[in-house]
């Protein structure tokens, strides 16, 4: 008796052939980053939503998701356009063009779990070493930003628009404030707000980042007496510039520690309404605080000012000399570039998703997405033995885009995984990025926008004005 494999039948076959669409036309990516994310947490569920396998299921979803926001293009038809063309390419049956099942997948996806994973790529960035610096300190850097949303009315109801603008003619606005490492550049955590959302009280929801022995660098909107005070309590130290206060002057000071450096005291300010702590929460502030005070000398010409005063709660002026603190806060500068690679590079300065719901899994997954790519970076560099401030953010993104569909291979060998990887890599790093420190940055626009007038009515309503190139407005 012959052993003979029975007939496949053509529904055998063509299961296999969608298998494989799933497999290389929307997870290659996650050849690349499976690494530094989970598999245990893009598992099936037990029952109800997500528990199914199908073309979209909960893993090939998240890949597709995060697939999107590496795109330029970041379209839901984007994702579509992909399977396409697999498809086509394997003489499958032909996808349909409609983008109703994949949205009704994103809308399933469990933002707890998307929470789980960005908690995890926060947890993979702490495991890398640190600089060196203040001690082999860790400083975390913080600020805010703002992005915009469609204009629906649901997202008008959780962040509304500016009460200047008139019903149809802005769009919802929402804080953010981040905590970044100055190290790599990774996002610890963040908090999201609406106009009326101040970044202080942004910032305080997020204190739990902190560990001790941390050092919190933030610009003058984070100089507050409270905040100091409380985070010293924490054993984090804070390192700010001086806001709201007038400069305590020598005569005035405790002891000289060096030129333009001082020790100093601060009294509690008085207790009014107007402060977002309770009256309970300021009676358990100190009489006075001790700081040390710097006055930083801005030697490079073009920049906004002359000098500055830094405020800190390091006193001991052997262990954080103030050059040391002096360039630590210019370094702070780096937050704008994070923020920049963030919503400029990756194109969330502009959200897509239509309801508040959305809008959460889409920060989400543009903050997962940056974690992964930070990650990478911080490997590349390390096997280049460079800085990873000296590796470029738009860069390893170019190079992830153009890497992807060379994985996208229906066979490829773990060799031939790792020498593709080990070329992504270099690709990476080939061209480390210039520093020129002092570099005046100023910040304007050269390129002109173009002439159109402000819609100030709804669209409906507005008229346009006819022979807008030779329209000035009138002195009346």
């Amino acid at each position: 008796q012959t052993l003979r494999r029975k007939p496949r039948s053509e529904a055998q076959k063509l299961a296999d052939k969608l298998a494989l669409l799933q497999q290389k036309s929307i997870k290659q990516v996650g050849e690349i980053f499976d690494k530094f994310i989970p598999k245990t947490l893009l598992k099936p569920e037990k029952d109800g939503v997500m528990s199914r396998r199908r073309l979209f299921s909960k893993e090939n979803t998240f890949w597709a998701f995060f697939s999107q926001i590496l795109d330029a293009d970041g379209g839901c038809k984007e994702v579509i356009r992909k399977l396409q063309a697999y498809a086509s390419i394997k003489g499958i049956a032909f996808p349909s063009s409609s983008t109703a099942s994949y949205c009704t997948a994103r809308k399933k996806l469990d933002i707890q779990t998307l929470t789980d994973i960005f908690e995890h790529t926060t947890r993979q960035q702490e495991r890398l070493p640190r600089a060196g610096r203040l001690n082999n300190r860790r400083v975390i850097v913080v600020d805010g930003t703002g992005v915009s949303m469609p204009d629906t009315a649901r997202n008008q109801e959780v962040w509304p628009q500016s009460t200047g603008q008139q019903p149809g003619c802005g769009f919802p606005t929402a804080r953010i404030c981040a905590f970044f490492s100055l190290t790599n550049g990774a996002l610890l955590s963040y908090a999201t707000g609406n106009k009326k959302s101040h970044e202080l009280r942004l910032f305080r929801q997020q204190w739990q980042t902190f560990k001790p022995g941390d050092i919190f660098l933030g610009d003058k909107g984070f100089c507050s007496y409270f905040d100091m005070a409380q985070l010293r309590d924490q054993g984090v130290d804070s390192v700010v510039t001086l806001a709201r206060r007038a400069p305590v002057r020598s005569a005035q000071s405790l002891k000289k520690l060096g030129t333009d450096d001082l020790l100093i005291t601060w009294p509690r300010p008085r207790y009014s309404n107007k402060p977002s702590y309770s009256k309970e929460e300021w009676g358990t502030l100190p009489e006075e605080l001790t700081l040390r005070q710097i006055r930083v000398t801005v030697p490079c010409p073009g920049f906004r000012v002359q000098y500055f005063y830094i405020v800190t709660t390091l006193l001991d002026p052997v262990q954080y000399p103030a050059a040391e603190i002096a360039d630590l806060y210019f370094q702070r500068w780096d937050v704008e570039l994070f923020f920049r690679d963030i919503k400029t590079t990756m194109g969330m300065d502009v959200l897509r998703c239509q309801t508040p719901e959305m809008i959460q899994k889409e920060v989400l997954m543009n903050f997962i997405a940056y974690n992964c790519i930070r990650q990478l970076m911080s490997e590349a560099a390390k096997e280049a033995d460079l800085a990873v401030r000296d590796v470029s953010f738009k860069g390893s993104i170019q190079a992830l885009r153009n890497w992807e569909p060379h994985l996208n291979q229906a066979k490829v060998s773990r060799a031939e995984r790792l020498r593709l990887m080990s070329d992504l890599y270099e690709a990476i790093t080939d061209t480390p990025i210039r520093q020129r420190p002092g570099r005046s940055e100023p910040r304007c626009r050269k390129r002109r926008p173009k002439n159109y007038e402000l819609m100030t009515a709804p669209r409906q309503k507005m008229n346009e004005i006819s022979h807008r190139n030779r329209y000035r407005a009138s002195n009346a």
